[in-house]
């Protein structure tokens, strides 16, 4: 009898395969943007990143992992006396601090494909919980043959809340550089085969 009900079960367990899909990095960018003096936005980039996302199928907006690490030692702004002080103890520190680390944790869909990204960024060992905006922009064989997914993600943290707490007033009195960073990343994933 417990011969029989054994395999029964082991016929009825649905076996999900995990699809694990990687960043394209010559397809995908991570970039912030900052207000310089309350006018502009300074832009910049991490060209070094990984993001690992599994799935349980090969339904792309059901994650069920999401990992997203960018080297601080990478970071980018087109100005590297600029780069030098964002690496600097005034900002992320890089020399105890090397990466920044996002751990998604939940997607919610909101409209056709629209979704929201919940997850945990971590920065100079700060971990605070973010909300991000998704847009799904579908998939795609490319001429390789490699399976490619598109997104277009957004957001905004306060930096002070992950200890980037330099600030300085100009002589006029005007902000340098604002509390508030925007989040836009590109993304490709190819799926691992």
């Amino acid at each position: 009898m417990v011969i029989r009900i054994l395999i029964f079960t082991l016929k009825n367990v649905i076996v999900m395969a995990t699809t694990k899909w990687k960043a394209d990095p010559a397809h995908t960018e991570l970039q912030f943007k900052v207000r310089h003096l309350m006018i502009t936005n300074i832009t910049g980039y991490f060209k070094r990143f990984d993001i690992e996302v599994e799935t349980e199928d090969d339904n792309i907006t059901r994650p069920g992992k999401i990992l997203v690490t960018a080297d601080i030692d990478s970071i980018d702004t087109k100005n590297e006396q600029r780069d030098t002080h964002l690496k600097s103890a005034d900002f992320f520190a890089s020399e105890e601090n090397k990466q920044l680390r996002f751990v998604g944790n939940k997607v919610e869909k909101e409209a056709d494909d629209d979704y929201k990204l919940y997850g945990d960024l971590t920065i100079r060992s700060v971990t605070k919980p973010v909300v991000l905006d998704v847009e799904y922009a579908g998939i795609v064989q490319d001429p390789y043959g490699q399976t490619k997914a598109g997104f277009t993600v957004k957001g905004k943290i306060n930096r002070k809340d992950y200890g980037l707490m330099w600030s300085a007033i100009t002589e006029a009195g005007q902000v340098v550089a604002s509390d508030e960073v925007r989040i836009t990343c590109e993304v490709q994933l190819i799926k691992q085969v």
